[in-house]
């Protein structure tokens, strides 16, 4: 990870400060299928949320952006043990912003590193694994991957409890399997094809025709037939929402609904997922968070 160059290290107020900018501009700036922050989340939460993405992210680039696949695991090990080095020292013990950010969300909401430490395990597998035999070898590799996050999100809402992180697994897993979907062709430029290799068998469909890009009506069953497998997650995950405080339930709410909206709009696309990406627009995204707000008002 590199740390940023400065001949003298700001006073430590400063670092927060810049440190907290720097991850707020992170979170607003990318695309998501789902609005990270919304209006409804109260205030004094979202820096953390902006905190806890900017990690996700960064670290998911180290994993997706960095062409050398040897350089990108290096990365990844420097960020678990900057992870460890924030445990032990807090904001004082490490350099990048993030960590900076978010050394202060680790100790006001007594996080534990396992989230942390299970998304770049996950993250290295990343580097090695380019293929998944069976979808319960897929799940594994998403209860790393993407699990923890939804464990994150809860401790910042205040919620520690077995019951709920289970119920959360649904929904992470969902967007998580909602991802790779919507983007079978930028994985195949990282040389990864995340669609379970039985599944491949069970619809006669070659690897190499997605590959090629070649769409046939065999590949179209395939690509129906797991997003009605995500769409089953995503309905056993709603059980989380009444679980949930109000407000705080609207950004619950929609990262269910802004999966759910790609699952649509991959549909509508006949599942043809390697002619086009299906995505989400800023006003898709402004309808689903009305939808999500009047659910909670009414």
């Amino acid at each position: 990870m590199n740390s940023p160059q400065a001949s003298t290290r700001p006073n430590g107020q400063h670092r927060r400060y810049q440190a907290r900018r720097h991850t707020r501009g992170i979170a607003l700036s990318h695309y998501e299928n789902f609005t990270v922050v919304s209006l409804a989340l109260p205030r004094h939460l979202r820096q953390d949320f902006y905190n806890i993405y900017a990690f996700c992210r960064h670290a998911d680039d180290l994993a997706d952006e960095i062409a050398d696949k040897n350089e990108s695991l290096r990365l990844l090990d420097e960020l678990r043990r900057e992870v460890g080095r924030m445990y032990q020292q807090g904001a004082e013990g490490v350099d990048h912003p993030i960590l900076v950010a978010l050394a202060d969300t680790v100790q006001k909401f007594d996080i534990p590193a396992d989230p942390f430490l299970a998304l770049i395990d996950a993250f290295e597998q990343d580097q090695r694994v380019g293929r998944y035999e069976t979808y319960e070898q897929l799940r594994d590799y998403c209860r790393r991957s993407a699990d923890p996050v939804g464990h994150l999100v809860l401790y910042l809402c205040g919620y520690r409890d077995a019951n709920r992180q289970r119920l959360a697994d649904f929904t992470c897993t969902a967007l998580q399997l909602t991802n790779f979907w919507q983007d079978v062709v930028p994985d195949l430029g990282r040389g990864r094809i995340y669609l379970p290799l039985e599944d491949l068998e069970r619809f006669g469909v070659r690897e190499e025709e997605i590959i090629q890009r070649r769409v046939s009506e065999n590949f179209l069953q395939l690509m129906k037939f797991e997003v009605e497998r995500a769409e089953e997650l995503f309905v056993k995950g709603e059980a989380l929402l009444p679980l949930v405080e109000g407000r705080l339930r609207t950004d619950v709410a929609l990262y269910g609904r802004g999966g759910r909206a790609i699952l649509d709009r991959i549909r509508g696309v006949g599942y043809d997922v390697l002619s086009q990406r299906p995505t989400l627009n800023k006003w898709a995204k402004l309808g689903l968070f009305a939808q999500a707000l009047w659910r909670v008002v009414v």
